[in-house]
């Protein structure tokens, strides 16, 4: 059910002058919005149809053609990371406990001289911790006292390069280039107090939120992500809204621990981030709250992307 609710999203996607503008910039002439709506809708025909997972895969197989990407290597290895939406405790107003603020968009944000200010405070976290991952990710559920709750979403960034706060700690001989993790970033950020100060502002891209109330996450298309369905690409080179298949080993819990399987998944190519860029990076997305967050922190593998296409 979950595929199906992506392939929907994709497809109202590409019905918009935005997909339309999209596609005109695409760079690869053979994919064009039409082949991939096309192809989202031959697709959907068949995972509703079909009795199993065998009788879909010998469909795609008889229909579709794989475009496989090129990664960074240009041998097809892609490195995968996943991101979530994570839940938080929060406050309308600055109080002593809760001193970290998150931004929202200005309403002029556009008219402003770069590089850009960062203020506009929307609502206010316990931990500063909390408000740099909420950036990172991209989105949160926020929890107040009074125990209501609201979702803050992507509204817009200021006009700077991300830095990946794990490869200053790696440069800087804090960290192990092999096997980091934004978990281990963070464990070293929450153990090291003192060096929040140094690291934390070496990355001066900054994301402000919009209040969605209790609405979903929302990806770069402009539609809502799916829980293990969705994936960021760089957008100036993927084509969005797009059907594929991710292959590489992804994070489960099994009795409280994390291990890691090779999946092999239908997926929509529905988002972007700061980091994602070249053809050799996605970003998968799991879900919501601390599950899904440990499972996003412990994604760094290497595997393949392909994109699928009718056949013409």
């Amino acid at each position: 059910q979950k595929l199906l609710t992506a392939i929907d999203y994709s497809l109202s996607y590409l019905k918009t002058p935005k997909s339309k503008a999209a596609y005109q910039k695409y760079i690869i002439p053979e994919i064009t919005r039409e082949r991939v709506e096309k192809s989202l809708k031959r697709f959907r025909e068949l995972v509703v149809s079909s009795q199993n997972a065998e009788e879909l895969q010998q469909a795609v197989n008889r229909e579709f053609i794989l475009y496989k990407s090129i990664g960074s290597d240009n041998q097809g290895n892609i490195l995968f990371t996943g991101y979530y939406k994570p839940i938080y405790q929060a406050s309308r107003e600055q109080t002593s406990e809760y001193q970290y603020p998150v931004y929202r968009l200005p309403d002029d944000f556009k008219t402003w001289s770069k590089p850009h200010p960062t203020r506009l405070e929307l609502y206010w976290l316990k931990s500063r911790i909390d408000a740099f991952i909420a950036q990172v990710q991209g989105s949160a559920v926020l929890e107040f006292a009074d125990g209501t709750t609201t979702s803050i979403n992507y509204a817009g960034n200021t006009d700077h390069e991300y830095v990946s706060l794990g490869k200053e700690l790696i440069k800087d001989g804090k960290l192990e280039q092999e096997g980091i993790t934004l978990e281990k970033v963070i464990n070293y950020l929450e153990e090291n107090p003192e060096s929040q100060d140094e690291y934390l502002p070496r990355n001066p891209r900054f994301i402000f939120f919009r209040d969605t109330k209790d609405a979903a996450a929302i990806g770069s298309l402009n539609v809502p992500v799916t829980p293990e369905r969705s994936i960021a690409t760089d957008k100036s080179l993927m084509p969005p809204g797009a059907l594929a298949i991710i292959r590489a080993p992804f994070p489960f819990i099994n009795q409280g621990k994390i291990e890691q399987r090779l999946v092999s998944r239908y997926v929509l190519d529905q988002d972007t981030g700061g980091a994602i860029k070249s053809p050799g990076r996605v970003d998968y997305y799991i879900g919501i709250g601390k599950e899904a967050g440990d499972r996003a922190g412990a994604i760094v593998n290497q595997g393949e992307l392909y994109y699928l296409l009718l056949k013409e």
